[in-house]
């Protein structure tokens, strides 16, 4: 009998704040693989990517079905986007210390590899397969549920792309697209936070904070489009 891989500290604290221990501790270690350091003998997490974002559409799509059984598919589809989109998988990974864990070739690294939203976003997905291929379905509902369902709870009614809304408000009346710019940057490396000011041409401005600039933007948007409709 092959023995069980032995996995770092580290790893097994971050399956910790997952929820989930891992009988194939394997499946773990190749969902934290990056193909910048992937093997024929160490295989990288792009299939299991694959795998898992069609594992947390299954699962958000179900829940939020059964959480609004009278929404029309024009309502759920945006929550469902706003849910399972880059960013959100994102935001999921920086809570959970997914960066911190990811195995990647040493120039991923040293061009903030770990800060990347499309790196964090793909391993997000790939440990949620790697939960499913462990345990079954039923085990990643579970954690899925669990680090999204303050997301699902509060995601608008709409889930409106505010950055698109806000631009298709501003060409309506003729005037110049917003302009957006990064203010100020805390934090340490790993987890930065941005603050990011939106403004329109006739001076109007609002300001968000988040873990990247992209959604620092759609913040922002969705701040000034707050403003503008008199929800402030």
């Amino acid at each position: 009998m092959t023995p069980p891989m032995r996995i770092s500290a580290e790893i097994n604290a971050f399956s910790d704040r997952l929820g989930h221990r891992f009988e194939r501790q394997d499946l773990l270690v190749r969902a934290l693989t990056h193909a910048s350091i992937g093997s024929r003998t160490r295989p990288d997490n792009q299939r299991l990517e694959f795998l898992g974002d069609r594992v947390l559409g299954l699962v958000i799509a179900e829940t939020l079905l059964a959480a609004d059984r009278d929404a029309a598919e024009g309502k759920l589809a945006p929550r469902y986007n706003a849910l399972v989109r880059r960013e959100t998988l994102a935001e999921v990974a920086r809570r959970v210390g997914l960066g911190d864990v990811l195995r990647m070739g040493r120039s991923e690294m040293l061009t903030g590899g770990r800060r990347k939203e499309a790196l964090l976003a793909d391993g997000m997905e790939a440990v949620i397969a790697a939960i499913y291929l462990d345990a079954g379905l039923e085990a990643a509902r579970s954690v899925i549920l669990h680090h999204w369902r303050g997301l699902i709870d509060s995601v608008a009614s709409d889930a409106r792309d505010a950055k698109t809304t806000l631009q298709e408000l501003v060409q309506a009346r003729g005037e110049p697209p917003p302009s957006y710019t990064e203010i100020a940057r805390e934090g340490p490396p790993h987890a930065p936070v941005f603050t990011i000011e939106v403004t329109l041409a006739d001076g109007t401005v609002a300001q968000a904070q988040a873990g990247s600039k992209r959604q620092g933007e759609q913040e922002a948007a969705k701040a000034l489009l707050d403003r503008l409709e008199g929800n402030e």
